[in-house]
């Protein structure tokens, strides 16, 4: 997949360029004044090489992004105004907010907007043709700006106006973050070093089933646990007692097992679990065999004989990737398993790609350095879905003809 890229743009100097970043980031609680202030500011730190390099280059720089689900509706509390201010302390440039998106006030505030200066607009999903990819509103987005940057790779599963409708009517290029994160991808679903393996957690099995079909005959192992490991588990026989299990999807998982089996994928399932009768930072916790679980017992966690056997096909595998911790992570009993898999895979020397919002919290709860991993996707569903082999809304209008 060879993108056109900001490097492919011919002119930049006085340009009008609308950039769409993923500043979709977490927020402290208001303070007694009504602020609230960025607490990760990962998300905006990956975009800036891309603003930097057209910033130099003299461009007139215009930002979208959306922040939470406004439903569009104007919720004072996702107005973008945080971000701004974090904006402002790690770009070396000019930045305005704006209260508008497409308001006369907000073509104002582009006209006056110099070469080397960055407006950020105001939330876009307050405009409930957003998400819509309404074209009227996508023709209002479009005037704003002369060329459209998408470096957003977070949203790329999405049509909306300002993830994809915008090709329709400015030319159309990948920033360096998309970029990135293409060119760690691509190669998993082009020619992965082997053995491969899949670690899967979260709680539902729906958001997985892509990955999972398409990597049926290709990896080695998929390892499931959590949730998801939990509807596997009903699935081969196993009453879990009243933990989170889709019950109405053991028949699915039933067919992926047989699947795996006929194209000589080993998907292992765990063998012991960490119950407890309820999910809190003091509850009483036991390492329970699956057989074991009787009336209302509960799981929260991968059990210790299973972490180490599945660090053990880790250790042994060459390409790794992980979607979605193993179990309840937030809370102190059940953090073991997830904490074994990501201390496990920052030693190993292979290619190791993680995704999922849940997972990054996790490797940054535990203190693990994100250097100890080869890539950590900036996109959730965006990356389970271009690991499925979609060719993903956001990104078709990027790829050269």
């Amino acid at each position: 997949m060879e993108l056109q890229t900001i490097n492919d743009i011919p002119e930049i100097e006085g340009k009008r360029i609308l950039i769409r970043v993923d500043f979709n980031v977490p927020l402290t609680d208001s303070d007694e004044n009504g602020h609230r202030e960025v607490q990760d500011n990962t998300r905006i730190v990956e975009a800036l090489p891309t603003i930097k390099h057209l910033l130099e280059k003299g461009g007139r720089i215009i930002l979208l992004s959306h922040l939470g689900r406004p439903k569009g509706q104007i919720v004072d509390k996702l107005r973008l105004d945080p971000i701004a201010r974090e904006l402002k302390k790690l770009l070396d440039a000019k930045v305005t907010k704006s209260d508008s998106i497409t308001s006369d006030h907000a073509h104002e505030e582009v006209e006056q907007l110099q070469n080397g200066e960055v407006l950020l607009l105001e939330n876009v999903r307050f405009r409930a043709e957003e998400e819509e990819c309404g074209d009227q509103y996508t023709k209002e987005l479009a005037s704003l700006g002369d060329i459209y940057v998408n470096d957003a790779f977070g949203t790329a599963h999405r049509r909306h106006s300002s993830t994809a409708g915008l090709a329709d009517y400015l030319p159309a290029y990948a920033g360096y973050l998309m970029e990135k994160e293409i060119e760690a991808l691509s190669p998993l679903l082009e020619n992965p070093k082997k053995p491969l393996t899949l670690v899967l957690g979260g709680a539902k099995i729906d958001t997985k089933i892509g990955i999972i079909k398409n990597f049926i005959g290709k990896a080695d192992y998929i390892l499931v646990a959590g949730g998801l490991g939990n509807t596997f588990l009903a699935a081969a026989g196993h009453n879990l007692g009243e933990s989170l299990c889709q019950h109405d999807k053991i028949e699915l998982a039933q067919e992926i097992m047989m699947e795996c089996q006929e194209h000589h994928t080993k998907i292992i399932l765990p063998h012991d679990l960490v119950a407890a009768s309820e999910a809190s930072d003091d509850a009483e916790t036991a390492d329970t065999p699956v057989e074991d679980f009787v009336g209302d017992m509960k799981a929260f966690d991968l059990g210790k004989w299973s972490a180490e056997k599945f660090c053990n096909i880790i250790t042994e595998s060459s390409t790794v990737i992980w979607n979605g911790p193993v179990g309840m992570f937030e809370k102190k009993p059940f953090q073991e398993g997830s904490r074994a898999i990501a201390k496990c895979l920052a030693k190993h020397e292979c290619t190791s790609i993680l995704g999922g919002g849940d997972t990054i919290n996790a490797i940054k709860m535990f203190n693990i350095p994100v250097e100890s991993f080869t890539h950590i996707s900036t996109g959730g569903g965006a990356s389970l879905e271009f690991l499925e082999g979609k060719t993903l809304p956001g990104i078709a209008p990027l790829i050269k003809a």
